[in-house]
This record gives C-alpha cells, structure tokens and sequence, in this order.
C-alpha cells in the first residue's frame, strides 16, 4: 500500500470509507477517531449488562451495495450466511443462517412499529386510517383535519421555502399542529417557520396524506415490497443482534485485520493546505499524520474553521462559524413494567407495547422520544423475561439549562416526565444510566442557507472529500452516510465517472437517489 487516505471520524461514514479502501484499491486507510468509542452516534453503550441505541438506528437501504455491505459483515438470521475463507467476505444467501441464541454476529429481520403519542394515546406514525385513529382524535378534531387536508389540495401555501410551509400544504393546517408542530420545535429548539423545507424534503421524501391515504386503501391487496414503498412507510428492517455499534465494531476490526488502521482518542486540531491540496492534519497532541487523501467526517464547521485563516475565504468561514448543531442527551431506564398497555395485534414478550420508537407530542413535557430496547433486540436486554429497558431522548444545546444539569438530577427530571404521562410509576425504576452526544444533528438554519458556498470552497481542494452526518452537515440517515463514503471512494478511483458533486448529491432529492437505477 503505497499510497495513504487519512479519515477523520469512526462512524458508519469514515468506517465505510476504509472498508471500501481496502475492497477495491490498495490505498491504505488510517482512520483517527476522537473519542474512545466507535460507531459515532451509531454506537451501542454497554451499561450493567444492558445495551443503549443512541438515537435509535433501523438497517433498510433501498441502495444494494449498502445492503450487501451490512449482510457481508454480519449475516442475516435464516437468510445469509458468510464465508470467512473469502478476503471480500461475499455474501451467500442459504436456506437455513445463523441461529441468534448460538451466535452473537448475527442480523435480525425486525417489524417496525412507531407511534405517536398524543393526548396520552397511540396514534399511528405516519397516521394511517383507522377507526381507532379517529376515536382517539375525537369528532372535532377528525372533522378539522379532514377539511384542513381537503383546504391544502386547493389553497397551497405559495413560499415552500419554510418547513412549516412544506408540512401544511401536504397535510393541511390542523394534521401539522396536532402532529408535527410540537415534535419539531422540540427537535430544533426553533419552530420549523424558521427551518429550511430541505430538512423536511429528507426526512419524509415524496409522504403526504395523498400517499397515506393510497397505502392504507391498497395495503391489503399488494405483495409488501420495501424498496417500493415511501421510506416512512416501511415495515420491516434488519438489526444487529447486539446494537448497531456491534456492526461497526466488526467493521473496524475487519479494516485492521486487512491492513488498515483505525487510533481512537486522536483528535483533529488542524488541517494543513499548500497548493489547494491537505498536506496534512495536525492531532491535539502535536503529532502531524501526512497523506495522500484525506476523507473528513467530523463536523464541517470545524474542519473549516481548523485550516489557516489565509486558506480560507472570510465569508467561507462566517457561514462555517454560523453552521449550528442540535446535542442530544438519552437516558437510559430500567424497569419492572411499563404503564402502558398492549392493545395492538403484534404478540411481544411479557405483552409489553410493541414499538421500537414513541414519537412524544405531549405539549407539557420536554421529552422527544421514547425507545423501548426490548423489541429492537430483545439480546439488548440482560433479563428481558422480567424487565423493560428503555431510552429517553431529549434535544439541547450545549451550555443550556439541560444540557449543564448535573447527571443525577437530569435523571430525576427525565422520570418525573415519564410518570407525568402515564408510562411509568416512578418506584418501578431499578436502574438508570445517562448519555450525552455533541452535534448529534446538523441544523437547518441560521447560516445553513448558503451552505452551497462552503462546498463550492471544499471541492476546489484536491484531496479533500466531506462524507456522513456531519461531514456534509446535512441530516443524512446512516445509510446514506455509507453511500457518502462509497461514492467518495468511487471518485477517488475514477473521478471522471464520479465527481465530488455525486458524493454531495447524495440524498438530495425527493426521491430516494439510490432508486434511480
């Protein structure tokens, strides 16, 4: 390997990237991480025997290569299988995979169920038509949606440049304010007047009730095919037998044992640029890592503002310092049983609600999310047979009034609103744990509308690739983060095929770029 590729940050994105190094050229990759964990936001907490999901992370992908990426690393229970004699790892589908309880590296087909909760009830997510969705709304409320949809198909909002815009012209007025006005303001600490549409664009691609409406109308008379329906609508994906951080420690030890290199705790504190090329990146200790490609995934409000003020534009480096980000705080809590009753038809375990995910709209409470880890995994859980083990998801800024409360007392505060809502009983708590994430989510505002100018900037440097979440700055889901990474090695091997515009480009569009075959 005579040629170097420096990737700064161990998460799907920079792991992705040295995985395919080593697949297809013989570039060798020095991946340098700087905390002491890997998998980035995607990683999985060890606490007293129990596992946390930070964030929560469902494996579906309508890209192919993703897909097989994860199945050569960890194979699909009953489906897949792996050769260990083969360097690539290619997957081969069998009748009969591993078997979960004889063998941790193991992929589980998991069925989704997320749900809103809403005036202390569930209401489906996205809302789906059914008896009870109205009776739990109530006649009043069925009736404003109905004609507040009815409303948008005539009377479109004309500036779609707001995300309150883009949420009401395909949900009408009353739907946006009952279901997605509150969980947004507490995502971003702004109402999504102030957010761009993009971010909206992203998340929910081409959804709107009309979408809704056709799946719950033709559902029972089609054959369930994931890659054709709308992203929102899934109803099944795969899931590490032990947490997505499993995959991507697997992942790295993988790229260490084929010749690459993966340092934890080496903080990126400069990048160096001569000619409009990195020369080299400087770590908090002094040490100077040269290379011949540098692949950066950290933050790119830093990676700008970590290059030599004469390297960089000054209105560069305004929107960069402008760039916010939103932290995350999870709590994790063990307990003897919920509050909440199972009323659906999915059988789970000791009868507890089946969700994976609770969407929290309760206007009294800061909580966002609530993530059971039993059902993503129940090898999540150290006794799952008599305990339920879940996460509380808050959104905060760094330095604000949640985010510097001292850990015991965040803990107090995240129970008091659990028993608030009717979830929990407080005595029921066995244990509890706390986690904190810095830049969890990239933000769409602020200085985020020019955005364009950074990346106009970035791409005249040579050598330099902005892959992942915080890489582009663009609230990417981790499979799209892959792709990032997949496409900028792609366009190292062969950039007159593929540009540095293919790589940005990557979960643009209102439609899935990874249909598009």
């Amino acid at each position: 390997m005579s040629k170097k590729a420096i990737i700064i940050g161990a998460g799907p994105a920079g792991l992705t990237a040295a995985y395919d190094f080593l697949k297809k050229t013989d570039i060798k990759p020095i991946v340098l991480e700087k905390t002491n964990d890997i998998g980035g936001i995607s990683k999985t907490v060890k606490y007293n025997g129990n596992r946390m999901d930070i964030g929560g992370h469902r494996f579906f992908s309508k890209n192919e290569d993703v897909v097989k990426t994860w199945l050569e690393i960890m194979p699909l229970q009953g489906k897949g299988s792996y050769d260990d004699n083969k360097l690539d790892r290619e997957v081969s589908l069998v009748e009969n995979g591993p078997d979960p309880e004889k063998c941790d590296r193991v992929m589980l087909s998991r069925h989704r169920v997320s749900r809103i909760y809403y005036l202390k009830k569930f209401f489906d997510y996205p809302i789906s038509l059914k008896v009870e969705t109205f009776k739990n709304m109530g006649f009043k409320n069925t009736m404003k949606a109905g004609f507040g949809y009815i409303g948008s198909r005539f009377h479109k909002r004309k500036d779609e440049s707001n995300l309150e815009n883009f949420y009401i012209n395909r949900f009408g007025k009353p739907l946006y304010e009952m279901f997605f006005e509150k969980y947004t303001t507490k995502l971003w600490g702004r109402t999504p007047k102030e957010i761009d549409s993009s971010w909206g664009a992203q998340r929910v691609k081409g959804l709107s009730m009309t979408k809704v409406i056709l799946s719950a109308l033709t559902k029972p008379f089609k054959k369930k095919d994931n890659k054709k329906v709308e992203t929102s609508l899934i109803e099944s994906f795969y899931y590490p037998k032990l947490g997505p951080g499993q995959l991507y420690e697997t992942m790295s030890q993988i790229v260490q044992d084929k010749g690459g290199e993966v340092k934890l705790n080496q903080e990126v504190k400069h990048i160096n640029l001569k000619d409009n090329r990195v020369t080299s990146v400087v770590l908090q200790d002094g040490t100077v890592v040269e290379g011949d490609y540098f692949i950066s995934s950290m933050p790119l409000r830093d990676l700008i503002l970590a290059m030599d003020t004469d390297a960089v534009d000054e209105e560069v480096r305004n929107i960069a310092k402008g760039l916010v980000y939103r932290d995350f705080i999870t709590v994790g809590l063990l307990v003897n049983k919920l509050k909440l009753q199972n009323k659906t038809k999915f059988k789970t375990l000791n009868n507890i609600v089946p969700d994976t995910w609770i969407y929290v709209q309760e206007a009294e409470v800061k909580l966002g999310r609530i993530q059971i880890f039993n059902n993503w995994s129940p090898y999540m859980v150290k006794d799952p047979d008599n305990t339920v083990w879940i996460g509380l998801e808050y959104f905060v800024d760094e330095g604000d009034e949640m985010w510097n409360m001292k850990d015991e007392d965040f803990i107090a505060f995240a129970k008091d609103e659990l028993e608030k809502i009717g979830v929990i009983n407080k005595e029921d708590v066995l244990d509890a744990h706390e986690e904190r994430v810095q830049k969890a989510y990239p933000a769409y505002f602020d200085t985020y509308k020019d955005i364009d100018k950074i990346i106009k900037f970035i791409n005249t440097i040579e050598n330099l690739y902005c892959i992942g979440r915080n890489g582009q700055h663009r609230y990417n889901n981790m499979d799209h983060s892959m792709l990032t990474a997949m496409e900028c090695v792609n366009s190292i091997i062969d950039p007159e095929k593929v540009s540095k515009e293919t790589i940005w480009n990557v979960n643009t569009e209102q439609e899935y770029h990874e249909e598009k075959k």
